[in-house]
């Protein structure tokens, strides 16, 4: 299987830059896999979990991804998430603690507005988990 080049770069710094096998990320449109010669494409990106292949055979790499763009052009495949954190790098008692005070957040809220934030809370904290705990 041929390689494409790989750029992931989110506010917090360059999180991979090199030559990829397969992306298989969520996009607000659903699940999608990039593979060389993949046509050009420009989708916003969902809260979900991200795959990166790098040589084959070798189990994907994950991590929790929210937000952002991916750009997939002739030259390169761009992904710039709002958040993206690998799974080896996902502190689960942290995690963990993010999910109750979402929880806490959604029964407590008096307003549709504060429901949808701690729900967007609670469903990044839940990824992060499931993405941990999977690794």
């Amino acid at each position: 299987m041929s390689t494409f080049h790989l750029k992931i770069v989110s506010p917090d710094g360059v999180f991979f830059d090199g030559e990829a096998k397969q992306l298989s990320i969520r996009s607000i449109d659903g699940e999608i896999a990039v593979l060389k010669g993949h046509i050009p494409f420009l989708t916003a990106v969902a809260v979900g979990e991200c795959r990166l292949y790098v040589n084959d055979g070798e189990v994907p790499k994950t991590a929790a991804c929210c937000g952002g763009m991916l750009n997939v052009s002739d030259e390169e495949v761009l992904l710039a998430p709002t958040t993206f954190e690998w799974a080896d790098d996902i502190d689960i008692e942290r995690a963990e603690a993010a999910m109750s005070r979402a929880e806490a957040l959604l029964q407590s809220a008096s307003t549709d507005a504060d429901r949808k934030i701690a729900k967007r809370k609670l469903e990044r904290a839940n990824l992060r988990i499931k993405v941990a705990k999977k690794a």
